[in-house]
């Protein structure tokens, strides 16, 4: 009885915290100003339950690691969910010794980015793998050499999660986050991404440019702005490698071909062409 005794004020201390946590966690969709910190308070007690909370509850990023939780654990879509989990154990045969990451794929790059990158969705075989966007196939070994040309990146290398790339002032998003069948998702599963794709771009404030790679992710934009009741009809914005339109948002939709396999090997697609793109975007944003 003494032991629980002695205890309890600590226990009453950590059930007061995890509450915190769950509210903030399920309710915070911007990043939270909490002053006085109640984990800061308490830590002047000398007591911490969380090694770390600012990475939920101060930093500008805390929004974001909610949100890309939420992705990565999303089981919505039942015809991706299958998909993605028989790629991951199948494999192809040239990555048999992969452990595939086999679920839904968050977004990557710098939360203050001012030029925000709007693809398709994962690779089979590239981000279901690496759970990564555009990390270990041939699109994204087309694209961060560009990245890394143009200033957007550290390195031109993306191989793998722990392989030390850094995005500068771009962060990449996507129309769907889990790989679907011949790429092509249905309307209904890209409905239900809109959800996280809706709260992403709300939280990323600092941004200028939106670089639609395909005309998938350029309606993907325009449809969130329908959403949010800022975009009356989207033909007015046609789909075209190069164009460019100042939206109602106060960001710049720029269009370019998909960096796909298919684009890149036929032409259709050049490096010259997409390094223009991101120079342009750089430009965009600076103005």
């Amino acid at each position: 009885m003494t032991s629980f005794l002695a205890i309890s004020p600590y226990y009453a201390i950590f059930c007061v915290q995890l509450i915190c946590f769950q509210y903030f966690a399920r309710n915070v969709e911007q990043p939270v100003a909490f002053k006085p910190n109640v984990f800061n308070i308490l830590s002047n007690f000398g007591l911490t339950v969380f090694p770390n909370p600012q990475v939920w509850f101060n930093d500008a990023v805390s929004w974001l690691t909610v949100l890309n939780n939420e992705v990565v654990a999303c089981t919505r879509c039942p015809r991706l969910v299958d998909y993605r989990q028989q790629v991951a154990r199948e494999k192809r045969r040239a990555y048999r010794d992969w452990d595939y990451w086999g679920k839904p794929v968050p977004g990557f790059g710098d939360p203050e980015a001012r030029v925000l990158i709007m693809g398709l969705a994962p690779g089979a075989h590239g981000s279901n793998r690496t759970g990564r966007p555009f990390t270990g196939d041939a699109s994204g070994n087309f694209m961060y050499p560009v990245l890394h040309e143009t200033g957007f990146a550290n390195q031109p290398n993306a191989t793998n999660r722990d392989d030390g790339l850094k995005l500068r002032d771009l962060y990449i998003s996507a129309a769907v986050r889990c790989a679907p069948p011949d790429n092509k998702p249905l309307p209904q599963e890209l409905a239900e991404c809109a959800t996280f794709l809706d709260r992403e771009l709300a939280g990323l404030k600092k941004v200028k440019v939106v670089v639609a790679l395909g005309k998938i992710g350029f309606d993907a934009y325009l449809n969130n702005l329908k959403r949010r009741g800022l975009l009356p009809a989207r033909k007015p914005y046609l789909f075209k490698h190069g164009a460019h339109y100042q939206m109602p948002d106060g960001n710049v939709l720029l269009a370019s071909y998909h960096p796909s396999n298919q684009n890149t090997q036929t032409g259709k697609l050049t490096r010259e062409m997409f390094v223009k793109i991101f120079k342009q975007a750089a430009r965009l944003a600076d103005r």
